[in-house]
């Protein structure tokens, strides 16, 4: 089982927010998740990102591989180390 850390769209029409999640990567989207570690909401200013440090890293330990956005979420935030 291939365990990702990704996006899933919550919100209104044209106005949409995202909870990090952390996935089977063969489940859909906005399908079924194992567990809710933040959320991310790009229409305020600034972005607002709420990631529970402590679950990620645990997530990641485990083996769960982030997508690109989270990976950038995760560098923004201090939890991934930087790209180089």
């Amino acid at each position: 089982m291939a365990v990702r850390i990704r996006l899933t769209r919550v919100g209104a029409t044209k106005q949409p927010s995202y909870r990090v999640v952390v996935a089977d990567g063969r489940n859909a989207r906005d399908g079924r998740s194992l567990d809710t570690i933040g959320h991310y909401n790009p229409r305020t200013d600034p972005v607002d990102v709420r990631i529970d440090a402590e679950k990620a890293t645990k997530w990641l330990s485990q083996g769960a591989q982030p997508s690109d956005t989270v990976a950038r979420l995760f560098r923004q935030a201090g939890i991934l180390p930087d790209a180089k």
